[in-house]
């Protein structure tokens, strides 16, 4: 029998049951899948208090991981596949994964392992998946695939709706904009990577060496999006070197410096952001060939083809 292990750290639920759909058809199947769902020693608290929430941000971005529950899984387990599902935290994967990516267990597990990574994330997730690529190939895995879910609403509602689902645990539509996070079809739809994946499991086509998922519209990669995540990386690391010399994380002395930061991030998204995408837009036809290239090199292995999918 195959047997599958799904790790992922899911806070408001939706990862969770994005996996879910894509394991369905493998159980389905008949392949055994074990699901390990991380779990930091230390809760972290859903709704955010506002300081709480910006707290994370110096540690998420430099991979300072938090220490994780053991994990529920024998410590001489071999996978015929990981699947790897996370979210993105301050333009960088969340902390309980790189916890995972970077501990002895963890290495332990995708050795020499076939491995699908599984994005659910409101829209910018190049970086984060650079970052979870070194992990993995420092780990000695082996990426098969990338599947990327984004926010259904457009990016200037996300704005507002991605923070007030963190910081209010409310997601519902208001004041015209639509509800935050994925939506019900995209979840749904998801199942028809784990088809995939079961026949390549059964066929033996699933080595890692290879693609399994190309022609099912597994990634799109918004490159436009990319100057605007170098910036707020590079700020990011900037001020997180910063608030991380004050005190350490939850010091009351972190407080008055992250405040500032929030206003000068709000200020750099209403102002930089939008500047940014409108040069960008603007020079587009001199850099033309640069974006496809860009384009093509983040959509690995997978693709944006939607061949498959017979419609």
């Amino acid at each position: 029998m195959k047997r599958v292990l799904l790790v992922y750290y899911s806070q408001t639920g939706q990862l969770r049951r994005l996996a879910e759909s894509v394991c369905a058809p493998l159980s389905a199947a008949g392949i055994a899948v074990d699901r390990c769902a991380l779990q930091p020693r230390e809760p972290y608290p859903f709704p955010w208090p506002f300081f709480r929430f910006f707290d994370q941000f110096p540690e998420a971005v430099h991979l300072d991981p938090p220490e994780l529950q053991p994990l529920p899984i024998a410590a001489d387990a071999r996978y015929d596949l990981v699947i790897l599902a996370y979210t993105v935290w301050f333009l960088s994967p969340a902390p309980p994964v790189t916890a995972f990516l970077r501990s002895e267990q963890g290495r332990r597990l995708l050795r020499d392992t076939p491995v699908v990574t599984l994005i659910g994330c409101r829209n910018m997730w190049l970086l984060a998946q650079e970052c979870v690529k070194d992990m993995l190939a420092a780990a000695g895995a082996r990426l098969s695939d990338n599947i990327v879910l984004t926010d259904a609403g457009p990016s200037f509602a996300t704005f507002i709706t991605t923070p007030r689902w963190m910081l209010s645990g409310r997601r519902d539509a208001f004041w015209g904009l639509p509800a935050a996070g994925l939506g019900d079809a995209q979840i749904a739809g998801a199942a028809r990577f784990g088809v995939a994946l079961a026949a390549a499991l059964r066929d033996g086509r699933l080595d890692g060496r290879a693609p399994v998922l190309r022609g099912l519209g597994a990634v799109n990669a918004d490159v436009r999006l990319l100057p605007s995540e170098r910036i707020g990386r590079r700020s990011f690391q900037i001020w997180g070197r910063l608030i991380r010399a004050i005190g350490p994380q939850g010091s009351w002395r972190r407080r008055p410096v992250l405040l500032v930061y929030a206003a000068f991030l709000i200020t750099m998204i209403v102002t930089v952001v939008p500047v940014t995408m409108l040069l960008r837009a603007a020079l587009r036809p001199l850099t033309a060939r640069r974006l496809r290239a860009q384009k093509a090199y983040f959509e690995q292995p997978s693709g944006s083809g939607t061949e498959s999918l017979g419609c």
